[in-house]
């Protein structure tokens, strides 16, 4: 995450709060955030107001004054005009009050001191795409927390280079850096003049409306992209009776009854794959380049549609556990992923993920694959087939589709094959997973 939206303020200036106390909601691409109090004190002023969107991480939101402080003293306002109040406050204080520019100045001591330690401070990520541009981390002025090196700061920075495009403005700026916004600036300018160039024709052609890209979609669009940019996808299709399993679920359901617990056939598929992931773990896997992530575990990611996009909750656990700690806790992450209370932990990370859309009629489809896995699972409808029974005769028979999408830089073709003839097996013969 790299920048959020102030959702709602649950406290004002002036309000008394102690350690733990809730101060705000900050909503992120997937979920609605709670933002506690880290020590006690006074609201001595609200920097950022109530609604606003794009607020970098790290930016100073509001300042808290402890008791030995003067609360009463907004602390903005003072720092712009230089009073002898603002000169006054504790050193501290210094830093947030100037509310509207808090970023750079904090990022330059911070580094100052970790250049002291010997330490670079670095998101993984940041210090992948250095690795791959051939960037020195040791040469660059971190915009993130405490002065942190992160994606942006790399993008910006030409390998060799002495700072990022965006480097906070500073004396000892050299003029070899100044070439490298130059491609930022050329790409930004064709993407705009694209959009405005087909708003344009719309004018003159469509009724239309335009509404701005929430958080949310933006990260869909984003990684989906990636995936299929970055990850060669190889499908697979096979077709799965599911007479047996559909018996087996209204016995369960009849005995589960009592407990309020109902299963659905999602549920089941859930499990199916989990188990099926474990004997079959060459595609229970994560490509990372040099590297090949083996997992001992099935967490399956299940794709929910909330309003304004999709997210996809974890099962966590999906080979180990009951069908009906299945089903439970399948229904609590669906729930509460359409309320937006999810933690992060229970949307990110999972080892493969599965997309059923049988419920809207839908008999076949190809799924992208969830970065950073290599499996994901596309569930067709169930529905009255032609059908040869194993005693050879033509009958009828409920029919699915599931076509299993996998990266084929991590997944061979012949092992994806063998999961999904793994899945086939426990969803034909459901007993299997209960064994």
């Amino acid at each position: 995450m790299e920048h959020g939206k102030l959702a709602k303020w649950l406290v004002k200036e002036g309000d008394e709060v102690s350690s733990g106390d809730i101060l705000a909601e900050i909503e992120t691409d997937k979920a609605t955030m709670e933002f506690e109090a880290v020590d006690e004190g006074t609201i001595a002023s609200i920097a950022v107001a109530e609604g606003t969107d794009g607020v970098k991480v790290g930016t100073v939101i509001a300042t808290l004054a402890g008791d030995d402080e003067d609360s009463a003293v907004p602390a903005p306002e003072p720092a712009k005009s230089g009073s002898a109040k603002a000169a006054s406050q504790p050193e501290s204080k210094s830093e947030p009050e100037p509310a509207p520019k808090p970023a750079p100045p904090p990022p330059v001591a911070a580094k100052a001191t970790n250049s002291k330690e010997g330490r670079i401070l670095a998101s993984p990520l940041a210090k992948r795409l250095a690795a791959e541009k051939g960037v020195d981390l040791s040469a660059i002025k971190g915009s993130g927390p405490h002065g942190r090196i992160v994606k942006a700061d790399i993008e910006g920075a030409e390998p060799g280079t002495a700072k990022p495009a965006e480097a906070t403005p500073a004396t000892e700026a050299a003029p070899a850096e100044k070439p490298a916004p130059a491609p930022a600036a050329a790409e930004k300018p064709a993407t705009v003049d694209m959009a405005a160039e087909t708003r344009a024709l719309l004018d003159d052609r469509i009724p239309h409306t335009v509404s701005k890209l929430s958080g949310m979609r933006k990260t869909i669009a984003k990684r989906l992209a990636q995936s299929m940019q970055q990850a060669p996808h190889i499908y697979l299709t096979v077709d799965i009776r599911l007479d047996r399993l559909l018996a087996m679920r209204s016995e369960m359901n009849a005995a589960l009854e009592k407990q309020g617990i109902k299963l659905s056939v999602n549920d089941m598929l859930i499990k199916a794959l989990g188990k099926a992931l474990m004997e079959v773990p060459e595609c229970n896997v994560t490509f990372a380049e040099k590297e090949l992530i083996s997992y001992q575990r099935a967490d399956i990611s299940v794709a929910v549609s909330i309003p304004g996009g999709l997210i996809t909750p974890i099962v966590q656990n999906a080979n180990g556990r009951s069908l009906s700690e299945i089903a439970v806790a399948a229904k609590d992450l669906a729930s509460r992923a359409k309320e937006g209370k999810l933690l992060p932990t229970e949307y990110q990370g999972g080892t493969a993920s599965i997309s059923n859309m049988g419920m809207m009629g839908i008999k076949q489809f190809t799924a992208v694959i969830n970065p950073p896995q290599s499996t994901i699972l596309a569930i067709g409808a169930g529905d009255k087939r032609p059908w040869v029974m194993p005693d050879g005769d033509l009958g009828v028979a409920t029919v699915m589709s599931a076509t299993g999408s996998f990266d084929h830089r991590a997944v061979d073709g012949a092992d994806g094959a063998r999961l999904m003839a793994a899945f086939r097996e426990y969803v034909e013969a459901p007993l299997g997973m209960v064994a």
